[in-house]
């Protein structure tokens, strides 16, 4: 089984479809695959999960796969996003200076992929 690590730093929601949509196929292929929401793109977390917002059915699929691993804490926090990723239960990751490491991922075998 490969492992894949998607980092998502760009806050469009134009890219962040194709992080949510490669992330279900990768699973569906037996993958191991997980998101991590960085920079930018933590923006999206509170307006994600509204149900008029056309990524919100992704979103909660992706979330129901167990594919969401967490949302930069420092990021998240500087966005003012925290109090939205605490309220939908995602992990908060910050092992480098409050950010989520590559390197720890790299570690366990997964390749990165940067969006």
């Amino acid at each position: 089984m490969e492992k894949f690590a998607l980092f998502v730093f760009n806050g469009e929601p134009m890219c962040f479809i194709h992080v949510l949509l490669n992330a279900l196929d990768m699973k569906s292929r037996g993958h191991d695959t997980k998101i991590v929401i960085e920079g930018a793109s933590v923006k999206l977390v509170p307006e994600l999960v509204k149900p008029e917002n056309p990524l919100n059915g992704l979103w909660k699929q992706s979330l129901a796969a167990g594919l969401v691993e967490g949302v930069c804490k420092a990021c998240s926090s500087k966005m003012g996003t925290l109090d939205a990723a605490k309220e939908q239960g995602l992990a908060l990751l910050g092992d480098m200076s409050g950010h989520p490491a590559m390197a720890s991922y790299r570690d366990n075998g997964y390749e990165i992929i940067t969006f």
